[in-house]
Order: structure tokens, then C-alpha cells, then sequence
């Protein structure tokens, strides 16, 4: 009699990790979703601890889910669901003459102006959902501070600007890698003014200024706007400006500034390695004496641990500027923004004063006191969380729903992507069609000084995944198989 060998038993805590995988392939629990807790899951399947606790780390070794700190575990983006990334390798390109009052200011400005149509889709302007914001609770912390001030809130808060925000700010410089004083920050009108006093305070009409390709294209129209040149240094995906392309250019152009988002660059999203950074400051600036215009509006956004270190944490020179503002990740009204303009300081003091003479008093205090009582942190902490899960679940969208050979980026911090349609497709001829469809997007020729990326588009995913925004991905991958 022939005797059968029984198939071995599979483990509990398998047959659960099994169960959550199911959930996962049938994309019913989708990248970026938060995966039921333990002690959910113990309740659900009537398992102990010690089995949930091995069908999560069995999960999380076949790449299924990621565990997040003090959070849970959530789905990570699927290898099959990952699409390659542009990929950018032109050689530096001049422009000295911006000029765009044809196609692109014309376009910027319809994305803009489709910014609070509650029947278009989102997908145009990097702006956060006011959902997302803590609006009540700055609210309230408006009306106190205006109360507390009384007649002092209705004056002028002169250059450098209020005295408890830029100590708020300085106090989170560590964080950035550098010590700051708060006699080193100018409050201002958001990012964009603070990037234009920079622009002002080093350079002059007619001067020759290094930027990324692509960029966002309201610096190009700053530029412009100055009477200022551009150099477009070819940019990567992940590690940001092309040292070895910007010091060829150094070497045969003369350049008064650059001006770079190092930090998770829109719309690339790309991030330079803090080696680059170095080299960038130290190596390649200091030695030529050319000051570097540090955009950080970003840098908080990160998607991993730690925030990555500003140039101004290299810089012994005075030479980096760093502006910034809370209009990504607090309050885009309120419009407050900051510089540390190092050695440029006081010429930045004295051109804040003749652009505005003052940021308004009551946004400045009323954030503030929003960071002085650790509200702002505890929002940071839940908003990059939000950021990362939007983005994750806007590039699955783009796998299932965009046509074969469509590349987009993988950032590790903001809110955007940068996406590469195949063939001859035309982003300024999609953004017509999108737009007839109910739906903004951002196309590429917008992000360039000449007009390059005729075959790129940019997605923001500042807003909440809903079926409405399913639907228009939809929609938009099929305009795009045309």
C-alpha cells in the first residue's frame, strides 16, 4: 500500500498575511492606504498579537507594506505598478531674452484663474487642499492674537519683521543643519517676494542667471519681470542640477547668481544628495563668488525621516540665500514667507522696505503663536503623511490608467509629479483637451525659458483621493492615449 505524504500545514499567522495580500493584488486596499492595525486585525481574524504581528513583518518582507513610526503599516507602490522615470540630459541652454507674454504667461494664467472652480479637477496648481489645512484652529488663534494686540495690530511691523516668528523660525534651523539668529530673517509676502528681493539684492538688468530645467515657471516669470537672463542647467530627477553642467557653464558664461530648489524641486521633485551640496556651496560658488538662491518652500514636505540639510549648512561665505514660506504647508492666504539673505542682509532690509515697507502684522503673529504652542509640528507630522499617501496613490492612477511608455518621477518629498507622455504627444494640446473635460494640469513647455517639454505634464496632488479624481485620471489617460 502506497503511502501519501501530507502537504505541510500553513502557519496562522501565513494564512492572515495571505488574506492582507488578496486585499492588496485585488487593489481593494491600494498604495498609500493604511493597512487595518494589530490589534484590528486581532479582532478581525481572532488571532493573538504574536500572529499579527508576524503576518505584518511577513508582509512587509515580500515588499507588500511598510511600517511607519507611531503610525501603522501602510501599502507600499507595487514594483509592476512603478513606471520609469524622465530621464534629462540636454546640454545648458541660454536665454537672453525670457519672453513669456505668448503660450506660456497665457497658459499660467488659465491654470490659476481654474485654481477655485469646485467643477475642475485639481490636478493644475501646487497648492495644498484647504481641507487638509488646520483653517479652524488658525482661525481662532487669528482672533486671540488680534484681541491680545489691540491698537499695536493695527501698525506697521517694519523690516526685519515680527520678532516672535523669526525666533520661531530660527528655532527649527537645526533641523535644516545650521544655527540662525533671528536677526538673520526678514519676514515677507510669501515665497515669491522673498525670492524677488533675492533676485534684486544680487543682481542687476541685464544679468545672466543659472536656474533648473525644468523650473517653476513663476520663477522664470520673476526673471523676466527683472529684465534678467537665464541659463537652463539640465537637472535630474532624483539628484537635482547637474554639477559637471553648471561648471562647464560657470567656465565659459559669467553668471551673477543661481537660483535652485534644492529641495524637492517643482516639478521634478528631485532632491540633491547633501555631497552635491557641499561640493555646490564650497567647491564650485564660494571660489567664484556667486551667490546661490536657495528655494526651500519644499523642504519640510519630506517623505521620509529627517529633513535634507539647506545649502546655507555648507555656506561660510554669507554667500546662500534661503527663502522660504508657509504657503505649502500652513496658510497660502495669509501670505507670510521669509529670507535669511546672509550677507546680503542689509540690502534686503532696504528693498522689503521699498517693495511693501511691511508684511502684514496679524498673519505673522497669528502663525506664531500657532508654532509657539507646538500645533505647527503636530500638523507637519500628520501633513507630510497625507503628502506622501497622495502622491503614492496619484502615481498608481498614473501606472493603471496612462498609456504604455508614460514615465513619471518618484519624489521623496512635496507634491508634484513630472510626467513624460511616449511618442509625439503635445502636454499644451492635452491641457486643452483635459480642460474641455473638467480637469487642470500643468503642461510642460510652462516650466521651461524655451518652451522645451512639449511631451511633459505636471500633476499636483495637494488633494485628498476621492472617486471624483479617480474618475479624471481616467479620463486624463485616455485623452493621453490619443
Amino acid at each position: 500500500m502506497k503511502t501519501e505524504i501530507a502537504a505541510p500545514r500553513t502557519h496562522l499567522y501565513e494564512q492572515v498575511a495571505e488574506e492582507v495580500a488578496q486585499l492588496i493584488g485585488q487593489r481593494i486596499l491600494r498604495a498609500g492606504d493604511r493597512v487595518p492595525s494589530v490589534r484590528k486585525l486581532m479582532a478581525q481574524k481572532g488571532v493573538s498579537r504574536s500572529t499579527a504581528l508576524q503576518a505584518f513583518q511577513l508582509l512587509e518582507g515580500r515588499g507588500l507594506v511598510e511600517a511607519r513610526p507611531q503610525s501603522g503599516y501602510y501599502v507600499k507602490p507595487q514594483r509592476e505598478h512603478l513606471l520609469p522615470e524622465p530621464e534629462h540630459s540636454h546640454e545648458p541652454d541660454t536665454y537672453d531674452q525670457i519672453e513669456l507674454e505668448g503660450t506660456a504667461a497665457k497658459v499660467a494664467e488659465v491654470i490659476v484663474s481654474f485654481r477655485h472652480h469646485p467643477e475642475y479637477a485639481p490636478f493644475g496648481v501646487a497648492t495644498p487642499s484647504p481641507q487638509i489645512l488646520p483653517n479652524r484652529a488658525l482661525n481662532r488663534v487669528l482672533a486671540a492674537t488680534a484681541r491680545q494686540a489691540g491698537d499695536a495690530g493695527n501698525n506697521y511691523d517694519f523690516p526685519p519683521g515680527h520678532v516672535e516668528l523669526r525666533r520661531q523660525i530660527a528655532l527649527r534651523a537645526p533641523d535644516a543643519g545650521y544655527q540662525l539668529a533671528m536677526d538673520e530673517i526678514v519676514t515677507t509676502f510669501g515665497c515669491m517676494e522673498s525670492l524677488n528681493l533675492a533676485l534684486r539684492a544680487t543682481c542687476h538688468p541685464g544679468d545672466c542667471v543659472a536656474i533648473e530645467s525644468p523650473t517653476y515657471y513663476g520663477l522664470l516669470q520673476a526673471l523676466e519681470s527683472l529684465g534678467l537672463s537665464a541659463i537652463e542647467i539640465p537637472t535630474h530627477p532624483q539628484n537635482g542640477v547637474d554639477l559637471l553642467a553648471l561648471e562647464a557653464t560657470l567656465a565659459k558664461r559669467k553668471v551673477a547668481a543661481c537660483l535652485f530648489a534644492t529641495s524637492y524641486n517643482n516639478p521634478l521633485g528631485s532632491c540633491m544628495p547633501e555631497e552635491n551640496r557641499r561640493a555646490l556651496v564650497q567647491d564650485i560658488l564660494a571660489p567664484r563668488g556667486i551667490p546661490l538662491i536657495e528655494d526651500e518652500i519644499y523642504a519640510d514636505l519630506y517623505h521620509g525621516l529627517a529633513r535634507p540639510k539647506s545649502c546655507r549648512a555648507f555656506d561660510t561665505e554669507g554667500l546662500v540665500l534661503v527663502c522660504s514660506s508657509f504657503s505649502k504647508c500652513l496658510a497660502p492666504g495669509y501670505r507670510v514667507g521669509w529670507i535669511v539673505p546672509g550677507r546680503f542682509g542689509q540690502r534686503v532690509q532696504l528693498l522689503k522696505f521699498m517693495n511693501t515697507l511691511a508684511t502684514a502684522t496679524h498673519p505673522q503673529a497669528a502663525i506664531a503663536d500657532f508654532m509657539k504652542s507646538g500645533a505647527f509640528d503636530h500638523h507637519m507630522r500628520s501633513l507630510r503623511k497625507r503628502m506622501r499617501e497622495q502622491v503614492a496613490r496619484v502615481s498608481e492612477a498614473v501606472a493603471e490608467y496612462f498609456p504604455a511608455g508614460t514615465r513619471v518621477t518618484r519624489p521623496a518629498g512635496g507634491f508634484v509629479l513630472w510626467l513624460e507622455l511616449p511618442g509625439n504627444a503635445n502636454a499644451l494640446r492635452l491641457h486643452q483637451r483635459a480642460l474641455a473635460e473638467g480637469i487642470s494640469i500643468a503642461p510642460g513647455p510652462i516650466f521651461s525659458a524655451g518652451q522645451r517639454y512639449q511631451n511633459f505634464i505636471r500633476l499636483s496632488c495637494g488633494y485628498p483621493w476621492t472617486t471624483r479624481l479617480e474618475h479624471a485620471m481616467m479620463t486624463l489617460g485616455r485623452l493621453a492615449q490619443a
